[in-house]
């Protein structure tokens, strides 16, 4: 069993070194080996899925438009976010390694808000990028110039990073000194200020007014670009048109509501009334089951995407 691991502070308090990863302890052990040989298979498919986006924006040319450059940073950047949890859920669940540092439970932290936060207004560029395509086509080749996506993509990881910074800076001021227990399967926001032994209440504050004004500023943006594309899509004059346009907005949408609706409730409402069980559940949703989805939503099942996917793979076999 883990032990706790505690250096002596100025005033005989205990100050605490490690923390303990408790999420899922309470189940079963076969279920946990289950458990994490399921988030490792879909963790791989992420993984794979969104490493052969990258690879095949890079190597075809038919892909290389604003709109698949940004479905490859996001591809990239869903790499990095679903990594920076789920590795160390497998560990957790599959050999009971539940011990973390204070300074990697902080980093983990720090890149999964900036990671999310970045992918954001990543979400924001892309609705702006397809509001440009289906609403101003004859503009859209003046408008989406080359120079102008990398300069969105880069703030967009700027922003994100940057925006986090002050994360990094609140944790290591935060006294812990007490119980090191932390009740989830990462380094979240809620378990963390519930642990500090110093009055964290202004924080709560500052955090949930920040992540709000994240999420739901982004939200509003990429809901304008989408409800004007969907204007557009019912004024097209062809109903076949509307017929092909349709399936990928809805499937838009289904992945927007996974993404904010998990993030609205875990971060927008008063932190401390959320029970730790549903902070859990939800956070799942955020960092598994999303960044599984998002390369067959925006790629894979797209026909460009697989008529590109479908010549890498002949060639490759050409090759043995």
């Amino acid at each position: 069993q883990d032990e706790l691991k505690f250096n002596m502070g100025p005033e005989n308090e205990t100050a605490v070194t490690e923390f303990i990863l408790e999420g899922f302890s309470g189940l079963d052990q076969r279920l946990q080996i289950f458990l994490s040989l399921v988030f490792l298979l879909l963790y791989v498919t992420t993984v794979m899925g969104n490493t052969t986006i990258i690879f095949l924006v890079c190597v075809d040319h038919r892909l290389q438009t604003p709109m698949y450059f940004f479905i490859s940073n996001l591809a990239f950047l869903e790499i990095w976010f679903t990594s920076s949890t789920s590795i160390k859920l497998f560990v957790i669940l599959a050999s009971g390694r539940r011990t973390i540092s204070l300074s990697s439970c902080f980093a983990q932290s720090y890149f999964y808000f900036a990671l999310g936060c970045t992918e954001f207004v990543l979400l924001v560029v892309m609705s702006f990028d397809r509001y440009v395509a289906i609403c101003q086509p004859l503009r859209y080749a003046a408008i989406m110039k080359p120079q102008l996506c990398i300069h969105l993509v880069v703030a967009a990881w700027v922003i994100g990073f940057s925006l986090f910074s002050y994360r990094l800076v609140l944790l290591y001021k935060l006294p812990f000194c007490g119980s090191n227990k932390i009740h989830h399967f990462f380094c979240d926001s809620s378990p963390l200020f519930r642990l500090s032994c110093s009055d964290t209440s202004l924080l709560w504050k500052i955090d949930s007014v920040f992540l709000s004004f994240i999420i739901l500023g982004s939200l509003c943006f990429t809901l304008a670009f989408y409800m004007c594309i969907l204007f557009c899509i019912l004024n097209l004059p062809a109903a076949s048109g509307r017929k092909k346009a349709f399936p990928t907005f809805i499937s838009h949408l289904t992945t927007f509501a996974i993404a904010y609706g998990s993030c609205i409730a875990l971060y927008t409402c008063p932190s401390e009334d959320v029970s730790l069980e549903t902070n859990r559940i939800v956070a799942l949703l955020n960092t598994v089951l999303y960044p599984f989805l998002n390369p067959f939503i925006y790629s894979l099942r797209n026909e460009t995407v697989r008529l590109a996917l479908n010549k890498a793979i002949a060639r490759a076999a050409a090759q043995l």
